[in-house]
């Protein structure tokens, strides 16, 4: 928090300013869609002490979730879009179904979210050749859609010249409607989508820690805090889809997509012609724990 070093990391062009959010200031924590009342909890858990001190932004991130998790209204958006096409659903059908706005307040009520023939999931929602404890779609295997259908993917189309699969032919059940089977038939997933007619694009900036070590501030010889930046600290996504419901949503709002995280309107380059969004903190990913588990145990 020494604005010294803060003002060396701006005046560097490390980070975009001071209103960055991945900065440690106000105005980059209200940028990011940290609210005053979860830096208020936070500060209240930490406590005052006359001594410097590291705390575990861990402590900061879950205050911010158990905040917005009580006031922000889920919508879905797609971050890595994958067509799919439902071959048995009428091609001019469009439906519109019932969304929960937000399952910790009732008088919150729900939204219509179209459906459609053609719609969009995240591509890492399927996989060619699923691992054990992969329950997401896969050739063969049906899920569930929120609020929607069971569907089924029957084939994987794949670019001829790269070998990539850029759309899923998939059946759907009509008698699933709202997300169950009458005949008690059970899924293992369930996956959130976006009519491919229907949504809106967007820009979506995953933002992460800013720095890969603890305590930056202890440095090794030969080096400055600036050596443990993140370089993966910020991805911008410039081709995703949200649904329609977000074309009024006004800068500095926030939302809870669905599946992915706690996500704020940007109040500086979002607009109505182009809307942005901060991710302001993620989810807890149960495949993203086995798969990193995975990989280190490789």
């Amino acid at each position: 928090m020494s604005k010294r070093k803060l003002m060396q990391l701006v005046e560097g062009n490390y980070v975009s300013g001071w209103d960055d959010p991945r900065m440690p200031s106000l105005v980059g924590m209200r940028r990011r869609g940290y609210t005053a009342e979860a830096i208020k909890q936070f500060l209240s858990r930490i406590g005052v002490a006359k001594a410097d001190s590291i705390v575990d932004i861990a402590l900061l991130e879950y205050c911010v979730r158990e905040e917005l998790n009580k006031h922000s209204p889920r919508v879905m958006g797609v971050m890595r879009p994958l067509k799919v096409t439902i071959d048995n659903y009428p091609e001019d059908q469009v439906e519109e179904l019932d969304a929960v706005n937000n399952p910790e307040d009732p008088s919150a009520g729900t939204r219509k979210v179209p459906f459609s023939r053609v719609l969009y999931i995240e591509r890492d929602d399927f996989l060619e050749d699923p691992p054990k404890k992969f329950f997401r779609l896969a050739p063969g295997r049906e899920v569930r859609l929120r609020y929607a259908y069971f569907i089924k993917c029957v084939d994987a189309v794949k670019d001829e010249r790269t070998g990539e699969v850029v759309e899923l032919r998939c059946t759907y059940d009509p008698a699933t409607r709202g997300g169950d089977a009458p005949d008690g038939r059970k899924v293992k997933a369930t996956l959130h989508w976006v009519s491919a007619a229907h949504s809106l694009p967007a820009e979506v900036r995953l933002y992460d820690h800013l720095f890969t070590k603890e305590n930056p501030l202890d440095v090794e010889e030969g080096k400055d805090f600036t050596s443990y930046l993140n370089p993966s600290s910020l991805e911008i996504l410039t081709s995703c889809r949200v649904e329609p419901s977000l074309a009024s949503a006004e800068p500095g709002s926030r939302y809870q997509f669905e599946r992915l995280g706690y996500f704020c309107v940007d109040s500086v380059d979002s607009t109505g012609e182009k809307l942005v969004f901060n991710r302001t903190v993620t989810l807890r990913d149960a495949w993203a724990k086995i798969r990193k588990a995975g990989q280190k145990k490789a």
